[in-house]
């Protein structure tokens, strides 16, 4: 398994208190207040109703936590695990209230998150025994960026660029808007690249064989070979020889990913592993201590 990225916790605590007021509203939860004694103590167990990969438990904790301190949390699986059907993946015990009042949400984000995990994991045994790695994409649920990437690395893939910030991608749109499509333009987008943001790497969108040579020629670290054929795909491995790394993306489904892998690209992106992902099915059964 890929190293975990870092979670944001200061931007976790964030979501996860408007998540809750979401669904507090200005009130609180009526039910619970209405039904259950103060000072009723319960344990809780989230309980896989599916086969699955673990991630996202300590989100689901920080949920629970936000609403009572001082309950007690025993993990009985790690982020990345292999859960089948039945497998309890967490106990927690304290004011049933709280409990009660935190389920759905601490469910949603866990569901989520366990589910990009588990699709990942798909993907990356996909490509098991080639040197290509699964990357995700910036097609990520907003404000969740940091919570769904750390999901795919919990998978087994891998991590693209986080934002607009960290590597710099250029596309057809970004050389038409400035006056670079046509001769050379993918030539002088690099180099204006390289001239601003020495430090940075620099990824090319290329559409057809000319512009993978261009994009090579030009010093690009990567060239994003976009919604090409198998065919074409293998013509831009050949012209390349292993001088920059290639990756393709567009149209990728997890039928044709061996296929591509074959071909001998370094990476496959895969927008489908946070965008449109079914959530993991998760329980929580709760009994009064």
């Amino acid at each position: 398994m890929n190293k975990l990225p870092t979670i944001d916790y200061k931007r976790l605590d964030k979501l996860i208190r408007l998540a809750l007021e979401e669904d507090l509203g200005d009130s609180c939860d009526v039910t619970t207040a209405a039904v259950i004694l103060p000072g009723t103590k319960a344990t809780a167990v989230l309980i896989c109703k599916q086969d699955g990969v673990a991630a996202g438990l300590e989100v689901a904790y920080r949920v629970f936590a936000r609403q009572d301190p001082g309950c007690i949390w025993n993990p009985k699986v790690k982020d990345g695990d292999f859960c089948p059907k039945g497998t309890i993946m967490a106990e927690v015990s304290g004011q049933a209230a709280a409990l009660l009042t935190s389920e759905r949400t601490a469910l949603n984000f866990l569901q989520r998150l366990c589910g990009i995990a588990t699709t990942a994991r798909r993907y990356a045994d996909a490509v098991k025994g080639t040197k290509t790695e699964i990357l995700d994409t910036r097609k990520t649920t907003p404000g969740w960026r940091n919570l769904e990437k750390y999901a795919v690395a919990a998978g087994g893939a891998s991590n693209h660029r986080i934002g607009l910030y960290d590597r710099i991608m250029i596309k057809d749109n970004h050389r038409e808007l400035a006056g670079l499509e046509g001769d050379q333009g993918i030539t002088r987008s690099v180099q204006r690249a390289r001239a601003m943001f020495p430090k940075l790497q620099v990824e090319v969108e290329a559409d057809h064989l000319e512009e993978v040579g261009e994009a090579i020629a030009a010093g690009a670290d990567f060239v994003l070979l976009d919604n090409m054929t198998n065919e074409q795909m293998a013509e831009a491995v050949k012209l390349n020889a292993g001088r920059v790394k290639l990756e393709a993306s567009g149209g990728i489904t997890l039928e044709r990913v061996p296929s591509i892998a074959a071909l001998g690209v370094d990476y496959i992106s895969v927008g489908a592993l946070t965008h449109s992902v079914k959530s993991l099915d998760i329980s929580l059964d709760i009994k009064l201590n």
